[in-house]
């Protein structure tokens, strides 16, 4: 159980270099005691660190398992400084009360950037007349090199990534077809298709813009490069998980992909001193890159300004609006007021239980939110500054309680 701790007592662990706007945002809001780290640790090495933290940030190496998380007997929050969250286990931080945060929309530009800078150089042919010329070649030809305008993009997802894309790609003069599992408003005069199939089969460019879900887990496989044009490219620049590489493979070695530019794979090195492995090396019309979608220095000074302020919220306020695997709560503070933050078991009964108590021990309650999520609740009340100490007791005493913090 924790009680409001003075800011200087509450300790970050950022990893993996997080960008120094985190430290800024941080620092500005009165937390000082942050310990910074250029690097990824491995398991052992993270169990002992993370150990006195309050709270952890982390890029996409970093995995927070349930053998991590358990031994991280202080931490009340983590924020992942990137889009994805599948480095963390997040059934495992809900049933120990530890909200995520993430940052969805912060490098939405510069992947959809690098995507489109892609088409262009895959339909011109860059990536094998680069290789040729490289060696000493020097093949001018024409064949297999053609302009974007007029020509079909085929976006898989239609979020803030596609739907951006999808923009840009307009301005080059191409016609953009999407597919989203939703309905989805489209920007210009993007068209949405009935089915994935019937975009595979239109589109001159397909790329990838969806999450890390079952449903998308190898949801391209031989059967979709089958679907697709002769000749046709394809980039993924979503989830590793998505794509069947040796599929992929088989496509392009056949010609019925003309290209690829792939960004994200099913396993990739945990540091630049481990060889990347992968069937796609072999191909010199394939352009690879290190999972830098998001790696632009715009990209991470918005990543460490959002996810950085999302700490500051959760600790000040215990906000939690966008927190990937919580209950998204947010109440502003009454006056003359201390605020109880209590995460529980979502069972039947808890509010009532807390209501009585408080009733019974004379405890006005000023202001109160309470959502839930799977197993886990979250209940936010202020009440009158003199009863606070009073009501942590009452709430320690539920017997569902998972988690209870004052702050004032």
């Amino acid at each position: 159980m924790t009680l409001s701790l003075n800011k200087d007592k509450i300790r970050f662990l950022l990893l993996e270099g997080v960008h120094d706007n985190a430290l800024k945002v941080l620092n500005e809001a009165g937390y000082t005691n942050i310990e910074y780290i250029k690097t990824a640790l491995d398991e052992d090495e993270l169990i002992e660190k993370i150990k006195d933290a309050h709270f952890i940030g982390i890029r996409s190496r970093t995995q927070l398992t349930r053998k991590v998380l358990e031994s991280a007997e202080k931490l009340i929050c983590i924020g992942c400084f990137c889009i994805g969250t599948n480095q963390v286990d997040l059934d495992v931080a809900l049933e120990l009360g530890i909200p995520i945060f993430n940052a969805p929309y912060s490098n939405t530009r510069s992947v959809a950037e690098l995507v489109l800078a892609e088409t262009i150089m895959l339909m011109r042919g860059i990536p094998e007349k680069n290789a040729v010329v490289h060696r000493g070649g020097w093949n001018k030809s024409a064949k297999d090199s053609y302009e974007v305008r007029g020509k079909t993009m085929g976006i898989v997802g239609y979020g803030s990534i596609g739907s951006q894309l999808s923009v840009l790609c307009e301005g080059l003069g191409m016609k953009v077809i999407y597919h989203d599992v939703l309905t989805k408003l489209p920007l210009g005069n993007a068209m949405q298709m009935g089915s994935f199939d019937e975009l595979l089969e239109k589109a001159d460019v397909v790329t990838l813009h969806v999450p890390d879900l079952p449903s998308t887990r190898n949801m391209m496989t031989a059967r979709e490069f089958g679907k697709m044009k002769d000749g046709s490219f394809f980039i993924n620049a979503a989830r590793g998980g998505c794509v069947n590489i040796d599929d992929l493979a088989a496509a392009l070695e056949s010609g019925k992909i003309l290209g690829a530019a792939i960004d994200v794979f099913p396993k990739e090195p945990k540091s630049a001193d481990e060889e990347f492995i992968s069937p796609l090396r072999a191909f010199e019309n394939v352009i690879l890159t290190p999972h830098v979608g998001g790696s632009t220095q715009e990209a991470q000074a918005n990543i460490g300004l959002e996810v950085a302020d999302k700490f500051v919220r959760y600790s000040d306020m215990g906000d939690t609006t966008s927190a990937v695997n919580f209950p998204n709560v947010s109440i502003p503070f009454t006056d003359k007021s201390h605020r109880l933050l209590h995460i529980h078991q979502n069972v039947p009964g808890v509010l009532s239980q807390v209501n009585a108590s408080f009733a019974d021990a004379g405890i006005n309650i000023t202001a109160q939110s309470m959502m839930t999520r799977g197993d886990v609740g979250y209940l936010v009340m202020d009440v009158d500054d003199n009863d606070s100490t009073k009501a942590l007791e009452r709430l320690r005493a539920i017997p569902q309680t998972i988690k209870v913090r004052v702050l004032f």
